[in-house]
């Protein structure tokens, strides 16, 4: 171990003893932490499930608020919940994969786009009844018609 000494300013200080990182709970413990996490993302060794863990802390935020705004208005978005759960998976796909051969990189390929379809897959489930399980029932409607008519000119052009 090696001492560091830094100055930082008290806004950060305040942020930094009020955050909650898993296993850390002096200021010097939540720096080794969170500086351990930072090199691995950076040298490209974070591995998916830690990725995916990192990506659903930094939307946590986000998850908070609609499960307040839930609490105080009753209504629930499948469609939102849903894209959360593939966006963190995308993101921590994305962050854990550093490929070094074209074998690696087609691999990352197939997985990311599996992803993504899966991705569109929810959307068009959500989009088969008349009103989705959204905030808005009329969310998905509104946005699937360019992607239906990309999907029908491909019906088209291979003669299906």
């Amino acid at each position: 171990m090696e001492p560091l000494s830094a100055r930082i300013p008290s806004d950060l200080y305040l942020w930094l003893a009020q955050l909650q990182v898993e296993g850390a709970t002096t200021n010097s413990d939540k720096l080794r932490v969170l500086l351990g996490q930072l090199k691995r993302q950076h040298d490209g060794s974070i591995d998916y499930v830690a990725a995916h863990a990192w990506a659903r802390d930094l939307m946590g935020r986000l998850r908070e608020a609609l499960v307040r705004a839930e609490g105080s208005t009753g209504k629930h978005s499948e469609v939102v919940s849903l894209l959360l759960e593939h966006v963190t998976s995308m993101l921590a796909l994305a962050v854990s994969q550093a490929p070094k051969t074209a074998s690696d990189a087609s691999k990352f390929e197939e997985a990311f786009v599996r992803r993504a379809f899966a991705m569109c897959e929810t959307l068009l489930r959500q989009g088969t009844p008349p009103d989705a399980a959204a905030y808005d029932p009329t969310v998905v409607r509104r946005h699937m018609n360019p992607t239906i008519e990309l999907v029908m000119n491909l019906q088209t052009s291979k003669g299906t």
